[in-house]
């Protein structure tokens, strides 16, 4: 499964071109309140996370859905064929000192 931000590419449809445009937007129509690395970072890096809160802020400062700022491409990824696992001996059951073998 491969996942896309978009934020850029939705802020750019809606006329917004920098972080700082972006950062004003959330204040005015979140209410939310992002330090600039933090919008910078937004817009120009993939997080590997988002809080629901921030997703939800943004999606109202740019009038769109979750689904315009993340693509999600549910292809199925096909997996090499595992070969078949060896099925280990039984332990003995005791040795010539009367101890049993670990368990495995």
């Amino acid at each position: 499964m491969k996942i896309r931000w978009r934020l850029r590419m939705t802020a750019a449809q809606r006329e917004v071109w920098t972080g700082t445009e972006l950062r004003r937007l959330l204040a005015e129509k979140a209410g939310l309140e992002l330090s600039s690395a933090s919008v910078s970072a937004l817009f120009t890096k993939e997080p590997s996370q988002v809080k629901m809160t921030t997703l939800a802020a943004l999606c109202t400062a740019l009038e769109c859905t979750p689904n315009d700022l993340i693509e999600v491409d549910t292809t199925p990824v096909e997996r090499p064929v595992a070969p078949p696992r060896r099925v280990a001996d039984p332990p003995k059951a005791a040795s010539a000192r009367g101890r049993s073998m670990p368990p495995l």
